[in-house]
């Protein structure tokens, strides 16, 4: 008969050790990344209600077109992107900051600013609704956007 012991790690006071925790940050990305990607942009890209975000591909050149939430506040309109420089639209944001936005049905043209160093915790409490509850929830990297609108009919 096997005989076994039982071994014990200094981690085992932890939850998870921290390979455990990357490996798990990253299943996240993937599953929530999947689920934007084939069901929540599709379903959004034929809804006129909802907020989009349109970038220009970094590699490409083409529109592309990505269901955001967030807040317009005077002049500007803020988002916190779930997956920060992981997102795809971060990175077209990082090769032309140019985007345009629908806002209510309108779009809007604007300049896109990363904003690293701001507190994403504080922004989403102020930005409030639905939407901060699942970028806090499925976010993995998050990351503050600040997109400065350019005056209606330029």
């Amino acid at each position: 008969m096997a005989e076994f012991r039982q071994v014990s790690h200094a981690s085992d006071s932890y939850p998870m050790e921290r390979h455990d925790m990357v490996d798990i940050k990253s299943l996240k990305f993937r599953l929530v990344r999947t689920g934007q990607r084939f069901v929540v942009n599709p379903l959004a890209r034929r809804s006129s209600n909802l907020t989009m975000l349109e970038t220009t591909g970094r590699k490409s050149g083409l529109p592309r077109l990505t269901a955001i939430g967030g807040r317009r506040q005077g002049d500007s309109f803020w988002l916190v992107s779930e997956h920060g420089y992981r997102s795809d639209y971060v990175r077209n944001i990082q090769a032309d900051p140019h985007v345009r936005l629908r806002l209510r049905g309108q779009w809007r043209s604007g300049t896109a600013t990363l904003l690293p160093d701001d507190d994403t915790a504080k922004r989403l409490d102020l930005l409030g609704g639905l939407n901060s509850v699942g970028v806090r929830v499925a976010g993995t990297d998050l990351l503050t956007i600040r997109i400065d609108l350019d005056p209606v009919g330029s």
